[in-house]
């Protein structure tokens, strides 16, 4: 069906003043009265809408056509708008209605909670919040590959369907082709009679695979599909998410903090740059000074500090946290919420980690307690990056594998890499829910996610 795009006439309307256009799009809004009708036309190539006008002594308006939610084909003459809200508008000689919207379309202004609106995952995305947050999520994703790409990295594919849990957590979604079979006693049994004739998962991490590109390519990243089996509901968890996970060899852990700064830094101006209407109807309903915010975070430098300073300072801050304050334990949202928020004012990288909150692959440090990781840390959120230099020492991987109880076999590509060459290398994974939480104001990650996958969620 030839027709041009609502997003040409309302980017360059000089250019089509005066010309025939036929245009396509769903009705948005609907102004019908007796002589006129005004169509707020919206055909997913621009969050603005296109208004149309309809003389009804001029032009016969189908039976449905100015229903909310139909779609409807347009043909008239673009023209100057008299609205000083708006450049242009079609006069339209032309109305087709391609299909019909009954009067109990469930997406009315009326009801438009996000809480609503996350019952409806296959409708939400008419709206304009959802228009407006799937949309930076696009320009996001293109922002992150030409990040790497402009850089030299290799965009590496690593396997969604993986032998080994590379966190260690064992929160991973089995793969099987088996499903009920009582006539194999044991897991071993079960296990060798699958299709892969082992146990096998749905990736946690494409890191470790990442890892062995990075000792070929020098700097690498990966950017898809992970998932996490993990037992939680809470607005900042998913089961499934996409992640993005550049690995860089000759690097230590201030190599990758640099790296990551930039990279935030990077995405975050380009965002601001290329999606400015979004970003405005985001700041208007969702988070006031939204666009100030992300502004600051490109302009200042990100803040710095130790695990161990950090710990005291919730310490000292006379708060009453919910889960405790103590060295050797994971710091909680709600801390990382008060250091982001109440004492820096700004992103923070929190480094040096004891070693048992952090993952087996983290380097030690010299002080045999804590590890080379960071994580980074934002207002408004908590974590949104995991960053750490990998352990390069064969016999010091060999020796926390054990200690944890871990599974060798699993591990013996992995080390074969610091067998065959070892360098010291560094990565870092960034959730990009997390981070379009983070520049969108959504609370809820799954306000993120077209089709979010939680515990007891599978829409």
């Amino acid at each position: 069906m030839k027709h041009t795009d609502i997003r040409q006439i309302l980017a360059k309307p000089e250019e089509y003043f005066g010309k025939r256009v036929v245009v396509c799009g769903w009705v948005r809004l609907c102004r019908d009265s007796k002589n006129m009708a005004f169509l707020s036309l919206n055909d997913g190539t621009s969050l603005p809408h296109l208004q149309i006008v309809i003389d009804k002594a001029k032009v016969a308006l189908p039976e449905g056509a100015a229903r909310v939610g139909s779609s409807v084909r347009v043909e008239g003459e673009v023209v100057k708008s008299l609205n000083k809200n708006q450049a242009v508008e079609v006069n339209a000689d032309g109305v087709v209605l391609l299909g019909d919207c009954p009067l109990d379309y469930p997406i009315q202004k009326a009801k438009t909670s996000l809480d609503y609106l996350r019952t409806l995952p296959h409708l939400r995305v008419r709206t304009n919040t959802f228009n407006a947050v799937f949309r930076i999520r696009s320009r996001l994703s293109a922002a992150i590959h030409r990040y790497f790409q402009e850089r030299d990295y290799i965009y590496a594919h690593t396997p969604i369907i993986t032998g080994s849990d590379c966190e260690g957590a064992g929160e991973i979604f089995h793969v099987t082709t088996l499903g009920y079979a009582p006539q194999y006693k044991t897991a071993e049994e079960y296990n060798a009679a699958d299709f892969f004739g082992c146990s096998a998962g749905l990736t946690v991490s494409g890191q470790l695979e990442g890892e062995v590109m990075a000792m070929a390519f020098g700097k690498i990243y990966t950017f898809g599909p992970t998932f996490r089996a993990e037992n939680s509901n809470t607005t900042r968890h998913a089961a499934e998410f996409w992640q993005i996970e550049p690995e860089v060899a000759f690097a230590d852990i201030d190599d990758i903090i640099e790296i990551a700064t930039e990279f935030i830094k990077y995405i975050i101006k380009a965002v601001l740059d290329e999606c400015p209407d979004e970003l405005a109807l985001l700041e208007r309903f969702y988070e006031p000074e939204l666009t100030a915010k992300l502004g600051k975070v490109v302009a200042d430098d990100f803040a710095r500090v130790d695990y161990t300073d950090a710990v005291e300072i919730l310490k000292k801050s006379g708060r009453q946290f919910v889960y405790p304050v103590e060295w050797g334990l994971a710091l909680q949202t709600e801390h990382e919420r008060y250091l982001t928020d109440e004492v820096f004012g700004r992103p923070v990288f929190v480094v040096n980690y004891p070693k048992d909150v952090k993952s087996f692959y983290m380097k030690l440090n010299a002080d045999g307690k804590t590890v080379a990781a960071t994580d980074l840390l934002v207002p408004g959120v908590g974590e949104i990056i995991g960053c750490s230099e990998r352990e390069a020492d064969y016999d010091k991987l060999v020796k926390v594998i054990r200690e944890r109880g871990m599974k060798m076999s699993d591990y013996e590509n992995y080390l074969d890499l610091r067998k065959f060459g070892s360098v010291p290398h560094s990565g870092f994974g960034l959730g990009l829910e997390r981070i379009l939480m983070y520049i969108t104001g959504m609370g809820n990650i799954r306000d993120t996610i077209v089709f979010p996958r939680a515990k007891g969620e599978l829409r």
